[in-house]
Parts: C-alpha cells; sequence; structure tokens
C-alpha cells in the first residue's frame, strides 16, 4: 500500500510545508538531503528545494498542478528562478495582498474549486494559470477549501462535515470522487498533514491506520 508516515521538522502536519504534483515535489530549504530522497522514491516526483518568501510554509503559501503554479506576492526573484529553472510551468504571482493561496485554492490537474471571496479577475488567473475550470465553492461552509481536502487525479479526501451540496460541486469539477476522513490522529483539515498524486500518499507521522485506510480508499492508492 504506497501510503508513507512522514514528519516535517518534529510535525506531523506536512501539508503545511510542502506542495506535490505529477511531476514535482516543493520542499523547503532546510530539510535533509535524506528526506528529500524519499519524497523523490515514494511519489515518483521530482523534487524542488526552496522557499517561498523566505518563509517554508510552502503548502500554505502556494497551490500548483501539472500546469502551473500560484504563489503570493512577495515570492522572491531567486526563488522564482529555481522553480523555473526546475519544471516548465506557468507561474503567476498573484498582484493582491492575500498570501495563503495553498488554503484558497483546491486543484487537480481536472479543475480548481477556490475561496468564493476571492475577486473575478484572481480567479481568472488562477483558470489561466492552472489551465482548468475554476469554480468558487466551500467545504463545511468554510472558504479555506484547500486546507479542508487534498485532491489527486483520481480522488479527494475532505472534511468528514462536507455537505452533500459541497461534494457535488467538488465532484463535477475535479472530476473524480470524494471520500471522507480525517489525519493526524482525528484532525479534519486534511491538507494540513497529507500530501499525494496519483502514485502515492504521503501522510503526517500521527495519522492511524484507520486513517490510513480512508486516504487509501479516497485517493485510490491502494494496490
Amino acid at each position: 500500500m504506497p501510503i508513507f508516515l512522514f514528519d516535517t521538522f518534529g510535525s506531523g502536519s506536512i501539508g503545511v510545508y510542502t506542495i506535490v504534483t505529477e511531476e514535482i515535489a516543493l520542499i523547503p530549504k532546510p530539510i535533509s538531503k535524506a528526506h528529500v530522497g524519499k519524497f523523490r522514491n515514494w511519489l515518483g516526483a521530482e523534487v524542488i528545494q526552496t522557499n517561498i518568501g523566505g518563509s517554508i510554509l510552502l503548502g500554505s503559501l502556494a497551490c500548483a498542478n501539472s500546469h502551473g503554479m500560484i504563489l503570493p506576492h512577495f515570492v522572491r526573484d531567486e526563488e522564482v528562478d529555481v522553480i523555473k529553472s526546475s519544471v516548465d510551468l506557468d507561474l503567476t504571482i498573484m498582484p493582491t495582498k492575500r498570501t495563503a493561496y495553498g488554503n484558497l485554492i483546491l486543484a487537480n490537474d481536472f479543475g480548481a474549486v477556490v475561496d468564493p471571496r476571492l475577486r473575478k479577475s484572481d480567479m481568472k488567473r488562477v483558470e489561466d494559470t492552472l489551465d482548468v475550470e475554476v469554480v468558487p465553492g466551500q467545504i463545511v461552509r468554510l472558504p479555506y477549501v484547500g486546507s479542508l481536502a487534498m485532491a489527486t487525479n483520481k480522488g479527494i479526501l475532505v472534511h468528514p462535515l462536507i455537505t452533500d451540496d459541497e461534494q457535488k460541486v467538488l465532484e463535477e469539477v475535479l472530476k473524480v470522487r470524494v471520500g471522507v476522513g480525517t489525519v493526524n490522529c482525528g484532525i479534519p483539515y486534511i491538507a494540513t498533514g497529507l500530501r499525494a498524486n496519483s502514485r502515492a500518499a504521503v501522510a503526517g507521522s500521527l495519522t492511524t491506520g484507520p486513517e490510513l485506510f480512508m486516504i487509501g480508499q479516497a485517493l485510490d492508492v491502494v494496490d
């Protein structure tokens, strides 16, 4: 079963620090070479080590799929250069005061659901960059959709109290099935403790056996 347990900086909140797509894993600079190697081998992805605006909170600050990446306004030129030199992605630096785009956007390669408070012009930037349909939506009536779920091209794991209408939107836009669960021994903010692509999932080190089962079923990463 290709689901692995991992911790970052002594924390099971691995999703706060990392970004994973089908092709890349973006990891902060301080992570050791041994941990970098694990991410590369587990996920079959090219690892890029950089920070964003000097911060190690990559998973909260940025969002990506196989087509593009959304970055906050304070990302540094040298950090952008590192990403551009490693992978051919459409990068957009959002000209807004909002910074936590990893929390505001839930995306895979088929679609994106975004915080409904985003301006239409910003939604259009997300749509053009990620090259997918973008629809405003909520999960458990909260706008932080990127933190409340984890989506890949094979499935979505989401907060267990999602409503039927919210689930319908996710499945229609992202074009995969939704499963519910938690991470790190009961945390419903899924993306804080989970990263995945179509090949494998990496969960926070406190994630329990029943939670791993739900992850495997929702994201279809069970052999």
